[in-house]
């Protein structure tokens, strides 16, 4: 069996931490079939991160600050893929803000991150671009964000 290194470790434990909070904060599943891929999402407080987890991960820790997390999967062979991801969230003042998505790679797993500071009640608009080689989908959602 092999020992997994200090970092590897870590990101271990954030990753089964994310999808613990994917399982328990929807009761349908959120995913969308966008051409050949099956694009999983989430966008949860970054208070359920243990300030160990949110550290060794560059994410800041505050009742105020959300995570986007999403992975993208080729609908056949469900592997994760390694595709170009940028995006916007708008309130509903109109107000956009840009969100910078951090790749973070996991043995065969690929997902990408993005922080959003929000305020409590408030309603986004979430419009993603995915993009890989040719291959352009859109990945668009709501959510209003509570503390």
């Amino acid at each position: 069996m092999r020992r997994l290194e200090s970092g590897q470790w870590q990101r271990s434990i954030f990753l089964a931490l994310v999808l613990m909070a994917f399982s328990g904060f929807a009761c349908a599943e959120q995913k969308r079939i966008l051409g050949n891929w099956e694009v999983h999402y989430i966008a949860f407080n970054t208070t359920f991160l243990t300030p160990e987890i949110a550290s060794a991960n560059g994410i800041s820790r505050s009742p105020n600050n959300i995570l986007i997390n999403i992975s993208v999967l080729d609908r056949t062979t469900k592997l994760a893929q390694s595709v170009d991801i940028t995006g916007t969230a708008r309130n509903l003042l109109g107000n956009t803000k840009m969100l910078n998505f951090k790749k973070v790679e996991e043995g065969d797993a690929i997902y990408y991150l993005a922080q959003l500071p929000f305020s409590d009640e408030e309603h986004y608009r979430f419009n993603i671009e995915i993009i890989q080689g040719k291959v352009e989908q859109t990945l668009k959602f709501e959510q209003k964000l509570y503390r």
